[in-house]
């Protein structure tokens, strides 16, 4: 039997290693070092070339299948992939990002290795194998441990560094044979997001809109200060719920959980179900005309007011700053 491995799964985004796979990699590395085993990844659908990248940021041995069925993802396609990968690594850990491609992912695996499952993680003890996750806001810290001899998580973005380039770092890239076998669903086409927009995954900057915007057309306000920043666009559950936008900008428990650098709240209430996705934010601006709401407490500045008619002056001074032309 083979020794034991960290095993990364280093999922694409439309052809591209994701920046979550970097954090991962320094995670995992962190893991081999204390558990004195191999940090070994596997690249569903990649390259080879792609796969020595990953080598260059930490890995010690890169498995890549390159196959067709494997270029856009399936969690049942890929779930085979990453077993027949599991079957040859063996390993104590299984690392996966924690996107909704990544969480469905993980489930699957879990259930056919008879392994342990943590979601949504934050946290690794190497020493104690005990990981952690954030509840309410981050004001609960749950501490999970492992019974199994084999553990799958899935882990929170931006927790992790991204593990640094290495250029010239010898590590071992194999291809992997896969053949699929029948799946009971089948990609049919992606939709891409609006030109310009910035995912909110990983954007430093971010700009999200409540109830308070009041409809469809008041997510102009928002859109416009978000272009200003370069920030992305998100919004909380009651606007999404409200048709104003779509579900992929909604931030909280039930959305997209981000750690931007700068999240600006207009019109949010801060509802403990959108604080659960935004509170690690870096600084939180808080623009809302109830000094008194639950955003405004969570806030590290607050301006009390109407967006509209703060949101266009903010933009104004942003563009004369800059030297661009204001509009009158």
């Amino acid at each position: 039997m083979s020794q034991q491995k960290i095993l990364v799964i280093a999922l694409l985004q439309r052809g591209v290693v994701s920046p979550a796979v970097y954090e991962l990699l320094t995670a995992g590395r962190s893991l081999a070092n204390v558990l004195k085993q191999p940090l070994a990844a596997y690249l569903p659908g990649g390259t080879a070339e792609q796969a020595k990248e990953l080598v260059e940021r930490g890995a010690d041995r890169v498995l890549w299948s390159g196959h067709a069925a494997l270029k856009d993802f399936n969690d049942e396609l890929h779930a085979q992939a990453v077993l027949a990968a599991a079957a040859q690594e063996q390993p104590s850990w299984v690392l996966i990002p924690g996107s909704v491609a990544g969480r469905s992912l993980a489930c699957r695996v879990a259930v056919k290795l008879g392994a342990g499952l943590a979601t949504d993680i934050n946290e690794i003890d190497p020493a104690s194998g005990a990981v952690k996750r954030s509840h309410y806001s981050g004001n609960l810290q749950a501490t999970m441990e492992f019974k199994s001899p084999v553990r799958v998580v899935t882990v929170q973005a931006m927790v992790f560094p991204q593990a640094p380039a290495q250029a010239g770092r010898a590590g071992e890239v194999t291809e992997l044979a896969y053949a699929p076998a029948a799946a009971g669903t089948e990609f049919i086409s992606f939709q891409a997001e609006e030109a310009g927009e910035i995912d909110l995954g990983g954007a430093e900057r971010i700009v999200s809109g409540g109830r308070g915007v009041g409809g469809a057309d008041g997510f102009k306000a928002i859109r416009d200060l978000a272009h200003a920043l370069g920030a992305a666009v998100a919004a909380s559950r009651a606007a999404v719920d409200s048709g104003w936008i779509p579900y992929r900008h909604q931030v909280g428990l039930t959305g997209r959980t981000v750690r931007p650098k700068l999240y600006v709240a207009c019109g949010i209430s801060g509802q403990v179900q959108h604080l659960a996705g935004m509170s690690s934010a870096a600084n939180i601006v808080a623009i809302n005309t109830d000094p008194e709401c639950p955003m405004m407490q969570q806030a590290t500045y607050l301006v009390v007011g109407d967006m509209f008619e703060l949101l266009p002056l903010i933009v104004a001074e942003i563009k004369k700053r800059r030297g661009q032309p204001v509009a009158a």
